[in-house]
């Protein structure tokens, strides 16, 4: 039985209190392949009620419990991960190969992350005469985007899983179907009933009504600057906490000393990965004047490597944007980026001229960007990069943090001590240096309008946990 017009509540796939359809479109052919079906505020009751009513036997379990439910869980992602790999490539466009080596890869990867954290993490310890205790926070309201549409849901759902609390989950509805399968997953591994659900829906319907819910103790929300302040409004008449990972406008600073043939290519295929819809991609790249057009001439030749074409084909190795309202947007800054006077080195507005429909956008380099420009204050999430120059060290690190982004910044140097030097001046929640692997352990988050908390790991796991303090628990 399919269950894209249902909603998993209290271990359960249930018809929505009232149904409203919504299509789901495959980007690739601007046609819809599904239909899911849309929640109420209705339904965010009947799923937080349920999420309450599990809370008090769930937190009570023990941790070999939940990891015998988390591994549970990584053995039936593990079979349904070409399921997962192939739906991610229909609705969100990721090129196939792709979706199976890295955007499915990311939910296993975080699972195994969060066993391994769960079995050494310290939930109790004394200071002194004073317990110190770590407790789950309660119901926790999560909200997911559509551009790491798994790595999200699972970086979420496993800490909560781990810390003992009980969730209601809304992926987004641009990429909805992956979330389903997910469910499916969560339902097969024996979950227990209420400890998850989810609801599908937009953000000012089923997301307002998670917010605002006085029987949800923790909102956790991925997405836009914007949304996350509406996120944090809501949540605020009932004072719960609030995480967010949102925006970016990552600086990439490239060293004198680098190697710049390869760090200009590294760099520019780290803008088109996942056609440019990543918060973190390193979208501003500030390369010394005298190095300028060297740096164009590389970051053209390895952007016209990259050829859009269909996800599932053979003819290209980057897919299209996710949905029309993105490729609107990232043609109307493209259009900006030239009308301000940036050089448009590669790419440029319009489709690729081989393909007439899909939201499919030319791989685009500019060059002689000023910080100032539109395209280096805003986040395109496209395909799309700024070469900017400059002239001194203690320049580029004020240009770098001149955003009201700091989600992640990039620093490349033949010397590793002078990239840790400049990487201390970051003001970003990550700093990765010489193109490093990526790492589930360490704390995903950012400074200033990127943000206020941290995903990954431990940090996850701190994330959806309350510190007691228990005054006098042995005598003095």
């Amino acid at each position: 039985m399919s269950h894209e017009r249902q909603f998993y509540i209290d271990g359960a796939w249930v018809d929505p209190v009232a149904l409203k359809l919504l299509d789901v479109i495959d980007p690739s052919t601007e046609e819809a392949f599904t239909q899911i079906a849309v929640g109420s505020a209705a339904d965010v009751d009947r799923a937080v009620a349920a999420a309450r009513a599990a809370f008090p036997a769930y937190s009570r379990t023990s941790r070999a419990d939940r990891l015998d439910l988390l591994r549970a869980i990584h053995a039936e992602y593990t079979k349904r991960y070409d399921d997962i790999a192939t739906t991610l490539s229909r609705e969100m466009g990721a090129p196939l190969a792709f979706a199976r080596a890295e955007q499915a890869f990311t939910g296993a990867a975080h699972l195994e992350r969060m066993i391994d954290v769960l079995k050494s993490y310290t939930f109790e310890y004394m200071q002194g005469t004073t317990q110190i205790a770590k407790e789950p926070i309660g119901v926790c309201g999560l909200i997911t985007p559509w551009n790491w549409p798994i790595n999200q849901i699972v970086c979420k759902v496993a800490p909560a899983i781990a810390a003992g609390c009980t969730m209601l989950l809304k992926p987004s509805e641009i990429a909805p179907i992956n979330a389903v399968i997910f469910s499916e997953i969560m339902h097969a591994a024996g979950v227990p009933k209420g400890v998850y659900n989810m609801v599908q829906g937009d953000g000012p319907t089923v997301g307002e009504a998670m917010s605002a819910h006085p029987d949800i103790d923790f909102m956790s929300f991925t997405g836009s600057t914007r949304a996350g302040i509406q996120v944090a409004r809501g949540a605020a008449a009932t004072v719960k906490r609030v995480s967010q990972e949102l925006g970016g406008k990552s600086a990439n600073i490239l060293l004198p000393d680098v190697d710049f043939k390869t760090a200009v290519a590294k760099g520019v295929a780290g803008v088109m990965r996942n056609s440019g819809q990543s918060c973190n991609a390193p979208t501003r790249m500030f390369v010394p004047l005298d190095r300028h057009e060297e740096v164009k001439a590389i970051a053209k030749q390895v952007a016209e490597t990259f050829v859009p074409g269909d996800p599932r084909g053979d003819a290209g190795n980057l897919g299209p944007v996710v949905s029309e309202v993105q490729y609107n947007k990232i043609q109307r800054l493209i259009e900006a980026g030239i009308a301000e006077g940036a050089e448009l080195v590669t790419g440029g507005p319009g489709r690729p001229e081989n393909l007439n429909r899909g939201y499919y956008v030319r791989p685009t380099v500019f060059a002689g960007v000023r910080n100032d420009m539109t395209i280096a204050r805003e986040e395109i999430f496209g395909p799309v990069i700024s070469i900017l120059p400059y002239e001194t060290e203690e320049q580029v690190i004020q240009l770098a943090n001149d955003t009201v982004y700091g989600l992640a910044a990039y620093v490349q140097s033949g010397d590793l001590g002078h990239a840790r030097k400049v990487a201390a001046e970051m003001r970003a929640g990550n700093v990765y240096v010489n193109y490093p692997a990526w790492d589930t352990a360490a704390p995903f988050g950012g400074y200033k309008q990127s943000g206020n908390g941290r995903e990954y790991g431990k940090w996850a796991l701190d994330e959806f946990l309350e510190v007691k303090a228990v005054v006098g628990y042995e005598a003095a």
